[in-house]
């Protein structure tokens, strides 16, 4: 479990981060993104913690698992708030992805953080 929760996480990641980073400036507009390189950014660095949640699967310890966690708590407490401050504003489809991408990745941080302490990650 604990390394479908590095998996999963970075299967979540990875292609979110390759697409903000060659986002079309069409649809950077289209979402209010500006300037373009701060998704870029924002991009390549979510491209980079998903490929280093791959590497991380391969041999999980505390110092990772922590990492997963606190990366993937740190995402929800960022994008819950804004969800709820503006949710009205958003569409119906955006706030059921966003909530549901806060859930998922609660869930994975949880699921990590359970699965290490029940001794998931000794003998590996």
């Amino acid at each position: 479990m604990l390394r479908a929760a590095f998996r999963l996480t970075a299967l979540l990641l990875i292609p979110v981060g390759l697409y903000l980073y060659f986002i079309p400036p069409d649809v950077a507009r289209l979402l209010g993104v500006s300037p373009l390189w701060l998704a870029r950014v924002l991009g390549g660095l979510l491209l980079a913690w998903g490929t280093f949640q791959v590497a991380a699967a391969q041999r999980p310890d505390g110092a990772k698992v922590g990492g997963l966690a606190g990366g993937n708590l740190l995402m929800v407490a960022t994008l819950l708030p804004a969800v709820m401050r503006s949710g009205e504003a958003m569409p119906a489809l955006l706030r059921a992805v966003l909530l549901g991408l806060c859930l998922l990745l609660g869930a994975l941080a949880l699921s990590a953080i359970l699965s290490y302490a029940s001794g998931g990650a000794r003998g590996r």
